[in-house]
């Protein structure tokens, strides 16, 4: 039983590295949205692009990770986990948030960007409210 602790603290660990990336890449939006320098403009893609390649082998490791623990805990569990299937529901919105952000990011490279620094600012609070809601779930189990 050992080895299920040693996945689910892999599993935490990777999604705090994943959270990290996606708490910082929002907020590197928002400056860009505001910058009117093209130097500016530029290395803000370069550190948009290294951040959100450099999290996403953590947001896959993550589901990885993840899924070997339903599989470990069974069917069973699973079907009487009503919480579980809520975490998943919001878990599946943070990875189309994810891919979302290349899209953004791809607007922001071609110059195609037409959100305000406002929008970005609300964007960037969206995934700390799913976090809240997840780790709520997944400690409380409210049913």
């Amino acid at each position: 039983m050992t080895w299920i602790l040693w996945v689910k603290a892999l599993h935490i660990a990777f999604m705090v590295a994943w959270f990290a990336g996606i708490f910082y890449l929002p907020r590197l939006f928002v400056y860009h949205a505001m910058n009117a320098k093209p130097a500016v403009d530029e290395q803000l893609c370069v550190m948009e692009r290294r951040l959100l390649y450099f999290v996403t082998p953590f947001a896959i490791l993550t589901l990885i990770f993840g899924v070997v623990l339903i599989f470990a805990y069974g069917s069973a569990w699973f079907a009487a986990s009503g919480w579980m299937h809520t975490k998943l529901v919001l878990v599946l919105l943070l990875y189309i948030y994810h891919g979302y952000c290349f899209k953004l990011l791809k607007d922001f490279k071609t110059g195609n960007n037409r959100r305000s620094h406002r929008f970005y600012r609300v964007f960037n609070e969206l995934p700390v409210l799913a976090l809240f809601a997840i780790i709520i779930l997944a400690v409380v189990k409210p049913y």
